[in-house]
């Protein structure tokens, strides 16, 4: 194969050990689409710009081959073989179909769609440790959504404090409470003292409810440290922990996975940075590949975007991501390829950011009853605190279980905080 040229076979059928990556592109002015097309799949396997003397003809089977184009679109399909990838290795993956070809001078946009995994590749992993059997299991809750919350403000409180806001959470009717994307180990707040405090208002919070719950401290950090956090919760009585997977890296994340088969936590995934990749719906990763890597690497839980609330996520994208976590199979929608999890456990899907509990019927509406609905503000900012905004969250959430039209509810606080937040628009 020559420079860029001849990676372009449309009638090339997919080998079922092949990964496929679903891509938006759009040429640079003046190149044609088929050039640009090729470029791609041979900057992200075995080709390079120019023609050069160490090419061997062993090679060729580990070339990429795009298979299916259409201009109109904009969208191209690409088939990767497997034995052109490192087994159990993300970083690599991610460096072959998705590294140096969103700079090319060929493309203008180029946005990674989607990632189909072959079974081959899925039986280097085993996936969640739980999944959403195993968290309903573990927090005795068998239908409904699970109600979270998070700890606001997202930092500056003191351990003492921390505590105290989880606990009145708790005691309001929150299943979840976690620590927000920044806060680790700061000194105004440091971890172990922080863990062990809000743990002990765990503990006081299920005494007086007679209900599980539970804590998702964050154990982001450096690898050795982190791993080092995560058995200090499993050490102290913890059984959940939150890591923020995109700002530790896809590495770190295997470590942690494969550190937990001894630890057996409860893993919560939180996308913070998620959007410098993809916000801009032309180019740069959209965030179905990086759900599905989150479910085969083998975490439990993961904030997939709310549809309604104050972060950017129209129906179409979120719903994709919700049904590549959660269904056994992912039915071709769209542009989505599908994807067969030949067993893989399903990973919860969290609905976070700008949440409030009028919100409830809209995102189980769309998202269906797995899911957890996590509200900070939308807590913690109800009138009569966060002990009374917990209870319009849990109200909410049972009222739309029950099918019970929110202002029909006779929960007085669900009514409070429906007359609150009325004139929000997003």
């Amino acid at each position: 194969m020559a420079a860029y040229e001849g990676y372009v076979d449309v009638k090339y059928k997919p080998h079922k050990d092949d990964l496929i990556c679903r891509f938006y592109m759009e040429p640079k002015y003046g190149t044609p689409f088929e050039r640009a097309a090729s470029a791609v799949a041979a900057e992200s396997s075995i080709g390079t710009w120019t023609d050069i003397s160490t090419n061997k003809a062993y090679m060729k089977r580990l070339a990429a081959h795009v298979f299916h184009m259409d201009p109109h679109s904009g969208y191209i399909d690409v088939a990767y073989p497997l034995d052109a990838f490192e087994k159990r290795n993300v970083p690599q993956m991610l460096s072959s179909v998705a590294g140096n070809i969103f700079g090319m001078r060929e493309v203008s946009n180029l946005r990674l769609y989607d990632i189909q995994f072959p079974k081959k590749m899925l039986e280097w992993y085993d996936g969640p440790h739980f999944g959403i059997a195993g968290v309903r299991k573990l927090l005795k809750v068998k239908k409904r959504p699970l109600v979270g919350t998070i700890v606001k403000p997202k930092m500056g409180l003191n351990p003492r404090d921390h505590a105290k806001v989880a606990y009145d959470a708790w005691v309001g009717g929150c299943d979840v409470v976690k620590d927000d994307e920044n806060l680790t180990g700061q000194k105004f707040n440091p971890f172990e003292k922080r863990f062990l405090t809000t743990i002990k208002a765990r503990d006081r919070a299920e005494k007086v409810t007679g209900e599980r719950k539970m804590y998702m401290v964050n154990v982001t950090a450096p690898g050795k440290e982190m791993l080092r956090r995560a058995k200090f919760v499993h050490d102290n009585g913890g059984e959940y922990m939150m890591v923020d997977i995109l700002t530790v890296g896809w590495s770190a994340l295997e470590d942690l996975h494969d550190f937990n088969h001894k630890l057996k936590l409860v893993v919560h995934e939180h996308r913070a940075m998620h959007a410098a990749l993809t916000r801009n719906p032309k180019h740069g990763i959209a965030m179905l590949p990086i759900a599905k890597l989150t479910r085969m690497i083998g975490f439990d839980q993961l904030h997939a975007g709310t549809i309604v609330g104050k972060m950017v996520g129209g129906t179409e994208e979120v719903t994709e991501v919700v049904s590549a976590l959660e269904k056994p199979v992912t039915p071709a929608e769209g542009f989505a390829l599908g994807q067969d999890w030949h067993g893989i456990k399903p990973t919860f899907a969290v609905a976070s950011g700008g949440v409030y509990p009028g919100h409830v019927p809209a995102i189980v509406d769309k998202l269906g009853m797995d899911v957890i609905v996590q509200m900070g503000g939308g807590i913690h900012g109800h009138p009569g605190g966060t002990v009374a905004g917990a209870k319009a969250a849990r109200a909410a959430v049972e009222a739309v279980a029950e099918g019970i039209d929110l202002r029909s509810s006779k929960s007085a606080e669900l009514q409070q905080a429906l007359d609150h937040w009325s004139g929000v628009k997003f």
